[in-house]
């Protein structure tokens, strides 16, 4: 039986490593839940248990964070262009995660999306998984007279991705086991863009990043937003707001 049903949380301005153990946390629980009754199914089958069963729960969040770096598993760490000093002079911190892709930036402006799904739920395919991540923004930004759309070979949303005018609005990096997944997305809103002047960023040297502010000459209510964003992601995965 499948659980449509989705958890919203706002953690607000939220410490990355707060963020990222609540995250752990949750997926861990949810990780270990499956394999509970996976384990019940078995004892089912073999007429040892009840048939009843329990539904694995699934979380949509959203947070901004202080000044971060984060590097993900494959990501080379020479991509952060900053020392311990320079570090503290941006009142910024850096952590190497366990999240797919490079370096990039979290900061105060940029919303933050971690979805942390049972894919069992929806659909088991981690391609189409951020593919559906990716149409969610692209439709979000489309509500505020913004063409974007995919950069073919690389992961996230971006304008003009089919010249050199190429800027990228939303990175993502996701982490899956057993079809749970945890990290998410990141769309630049009113993110001070001179903080991924620091890094490489996702390993990209050649293309720049943008920010909706950036794009349409003023500044942009974060939480409407998350509303819109909240909305998109519902339709596309068909889930149901707890």
């Amino acid at each position: 039986m499948k659980n449509k049903k989705v958890i919203l949380q706002d953690w607000g301005l939220t410490d990355y490593k707060v963020a990222w153990e609540r995250q752990e946390k949750l997926f861990g629980e949810t990780v270990k839940l499956k394999t509970e009754i996976r384990n019940r199914q078995t004892l089912v089958a073999a007429g040892d248990a009840p048939a009843e069963e329990p539904l694995t729960p699934n979380y949509l969040v959203f947070c901004e964070h202080p000044h971060v770096y984060t590097l993900g598993k494959s990501g080379k760490p020479e991509h952060l262009l900053l020392d311990e000093k320079g570090l503290k002079e941006k009142e910024a911190v850096y952590y190497p995660i366990n999240r797919g892709g490079d370096i990039t930036y979290h900061g105060p402006g940029q919303l933050v999306s971690y979805p942390i799904l049972d894919l069992d739920n929806f659909f088991t395919d981690i391609h189409l998984y951020l593919r559906t991540l990716e149409e969610a923004i692209i439709l979000t930004l489309a509500e505020y007279g913004l063409t974007a759309g995919r950069y073919p070979g690389y992961t996230g949303v971006w304008f003009d991705a089919d010249n050199e005018k190429a800027r990228k609005i939303c990175a993502m990096g996701v982490r899956c086991s057993r079809w749970v997944t945890m990290h998410g997305l990141a769309l630049n809103v009113n993110a001070n863009l001179s903080y991924f002047k620091n890094i490489v960023p996702c390993g990209i040297d050649d293309k720049a990043v943008t920010s909706m502010q950036q794009e349409l000459g003023h500044e942009v209510n974060l939480k409407d937003v998350q509303q819109i964003l909240t909305k998109h992601i519902f339709v596309l995965f068909g889930m149901e707001a707890v």
